[in-house]
């Protein structure tokens, strides 16, 4: 049975490969894209997911807009945020989309979807917490409705927005805070720490690219777009290769062992002056009880090989499909 999952994004270029991989995968049931700002503005982040869509076929994926502001007012200014590297890393060069998000807003959906819900669904939130926060205080008795939430979020020995602090977590972290709080069953993290490691490579998009499709050409193309090169790019990586933070989440639904799991405590800073949107972890074990499921290893090859066989109309389906 194909695993049914709401994705929460605010697409740009890797949360676009992430929508096409929870799209085209046989494993994986794309029941709705929620939209909320973050790498771009909420109106951008909802053309782009239903562009992305639309040129892999799926345009039959429902999208709903959600917040486009923080959850709760936070402690740094909007003037902070590197606007023109955002602008170039998430350009998606694809034609308006010729469909529209639907009327309902992204939090009344998921409200009203989890109230609803028969059988309990995954969320799979790759962008800033503010719709699923906003969700949950909404109706806190919709975490019951959720069999797994898997965040792309945080980091423990690396940030990228501050030294403490990774973009998703720290664009609002009282959100993050409110999600982390809020007693889901399993939470599921995929941190910069497991990220940073599935890296892809010129060579590896080149690869891609020969497949023709269109969803193997396009991940070519944003992949390029994001490698690193010695000038620039995120800080640890090496020479001609990329990150691609929000597909990880989709491929360990797909693969659970393409990241190895740490079960310890994790709690989000609202306060601190230098460490705001740090993602506390206690590895120790010396803390509070687990609440979470941390990656902090990933096996890059296997991730190429689950993006590979998706985009090229290869991957397996699910056993009993």
């Amino acid at each position: 049975m194909a695993r049914k999952i709401i994705l929460d994004v605010d697409t740009g270029s890797d949360d676009a490969v992430a929508v096409m991989l929870a799209g085209l995968h046989p494993s994986v049931d794309l029941t709705a894209c929620t939209t909320v700002w973050g790498n771009l503005d909420v109106a951008r982040t909802t053309g782009n997911t239903l562009s992305v869509l639309e040129h892999v076929g799926r345009g039959d994926v429902p999208v709903y807009r959600g917040l486009g502001r923080p959850y709760a007012p936070v402690l740094y200014s909007a003037a902070d945020n590197p606007g023109d590297e955002l602008e170039i890393i998430h350009a998606i060069h694809l034609p308006p989309p010729a469909g529209q998000a639907r009327d309902t807003g992204a939090v009344e959906y998921l409200v009203e979807t989890l109230r609803a819900a028969t059988e309990r669904l995954t969320l799979v939130p790759v962008a800033p917490l503010s719709n699923i926060a906003a969700a949950i205080t909404a109706d806190p008795g919709i975490v019951a409705a959720v069999e797994e939430i898997v965040i792309m979020g945080g980091g423990h020995a690396v940030g990228n927005v501050t030294p403490s602090a990774e973009a998703n977590i720290w664009h609002d972290p009282i959100a993050a805070d409110v999600v982390f709080s809020a007693g889901f069953e399993r939470l599921v993290l995929v941190p910069l720490d497991a990220t940073h490691e599935a890296v892809v490579n010129r060579a590896q998009c080149e690869r891609l690219a020969a497949h023709g499709t269109p969803a193997a050409e396009l991940a070519a193309q944003l992949i390029t777009q994001r490698l690193h090169s010695d000038e620039g790019g995120e800080p640890g990586l090496e020479h001609d290769s990329a990150t691609l933070h929000d597909a990880l989440c989709i491929a360990y639904l797909i693969d659970p062992a393409v990241v190895t799991l740490t079960h310890c405590h994790a709690v989000i800073e609202t306060y601190g002056r230098h460490t705001v949107g740090r993602t506390v972890l206690d590895l120790s074990g010396s803390g509070a009880a687990s609440n979470a499921w941390v990656a902090l290893r990933a096996d890059a090859g296997r991730f190429f090989e689950i993006m590979e066989t998706t985009f090229s109309g290869t991957a397996a389906a699910p056993s009993g499909a």
